[in-house]
C-alpha cells in the first residue's frame, strides 16, 4: 500500500460521561481529521470532536449495523492514506469486549500505523456511580469480567458458566440482558444461591442512569415488570448490598451532572 501520511488512534470514549474520557483522547479528538464513531458513544463527547473532521456513524448495535466490521477496518485503511489523525472513536476501552484487538490486528497487518488510546470500561464506571465498589474487604477480593453476548464461529462455543461461578466473588457481566435468563439459571446450576444478589445498571455514569436491585431468584420478573431493557452491564455478588448505602453519595454526583 501506498506510505502512509497519518496515524489511526483506537480511542475509548468511556461510558458516557464526558467527564471521564482521558486528556490524551479528548485532545486527538480535538485535532482529528476523520473520526469514525460507535453508536454508544454520548453527544457530549461527540461535541468534542474537531469541527471541521469528517464523522462518520459506525453505528454498531445489537441487530443493527451500520457498517461491518471488515467495511470498518477498510474505511480506516483508506482514511489514513489521506489524513495524519484518523480517530476510530468506541464505547468504554478498546480493549474490554470492544473489538479494539482485532482491529488493531488487522492495521498491523496491512501496515498501518496505530495507537491505543484506553478508556474508562462500563464494567467498572456503571457500577461506581451506582455505589457499587466491585471490590470491598468485607464482600470481595476478586472480579470476574465476562461476556453476556457471543459471536458465532469464535474461539470457543460458550462461556463456561461454571467456572465463572466459582473464579471470583464478584461477577460483571457485559452484553447480557438478552441472556440475562439463560446465565442465571447457569450460575444457579453451578452452584450460586438464588438468593444471591444482582445489580443492573443501565446507561451508566449517564443522566438517565437507573439501576435494578435484587437476586438471582427475582431479577426476571422484576426486569418484566419495569420493562428493563438494554445497554446494561450486571454486577452480581455480595458487593450488590453496598448499594444501599453509598448509592445516595453517587446520586447527589448524578443530579450535579443533569443541571451542569
Amino acid at each position: 500500500m501506498p506510505q502512509n501520511l497519518g496515524k489511526v488512534y483506537l480511542i475509548g470514549a468511556g461510558p458516557g460521561d464526558p467527564g471521564l474520557i482521558t486528556l490524551k483522547g479528548k485532545t486527538l479528538l480535538e485535532c482529528a481529521d476523520v473520526v469514525i464513531y460507535d453508536a454508544l458513544v454520548s453527544s457530549p463527547i461527540l461535541a468534542m470532536i474537531n469541527p471541521q473532521a469528517e464523522q462518520i456513524n459506525a453505528g454498531k448495535r445489537r441487530g443493527r449495523h451500520s457498517l461491518h466490521q471488515e467495511e470498518i477496518t477498510q474505511l480506516l485503511i483508506e482514511k489514513v492514506q489521506t489524513h495524519a489523525v484518523v480517530v476510530r472513536l468506541k464505547g468504554g476501552d478498546p480493549f474490554v469486549f470492544g473489538r479494539g484487538g482485532e482491529e488493531m490486528e488487522d492495521l498491523i497487518q496491512a501496515g498501518v500505523p496505530v495507537e491505543v488510546v484506553p478508556g474508562i470500561t462500563s464494567g467498572i464506571a456503571a457500577p461506581a456511580y451506582a455505589g457499587i465498589p466491585l471490590t470491598h474487604r468485607s464482600h470481595s477480593s476478586s472480579v470476574t469480567f465476562v461476556t453476556g453476548h457471543e459471536s458465532a464461529g469464535k474461539y470457543r462455543p460458550a462461556v463456561n458458566w461454571q467456572a465463572i461461578a466459582h473464579s471470583s466473588e464478584t461477577i460483571v457481566v457485559y452484553m447480557g440482558i438478552h441472556n440475562l435468563s439463560h446465565i442465571v439459571e447457569q450460575l444457579c446450576l453451578a452452584g450460586l444461591s438464588p438468593e444471591t444478589p444482582i445489580a443492573l445498571v443501565r446507561w451508566g455514569t449517564r443522566p438517565e442512569q437507573e439501576e435494578l436491585i435484587g437476586t438471582l431468584a427475582t431479577i426476571g420478573q422484576q426486569m418484566e415488570a419495569v420493562g428493563f431493557k438494554a445497554p446494561a452491564i450486571a454486577v452480581i455478588g455480595s458487593v450488590v448490598k453496598l448499594h444501599a448505602v453509598l448509592s445516595v453519595g453517587v446520586a447527589k454526583a448524578l443530579t450535579e451532572q443533569i443541571q451542569g
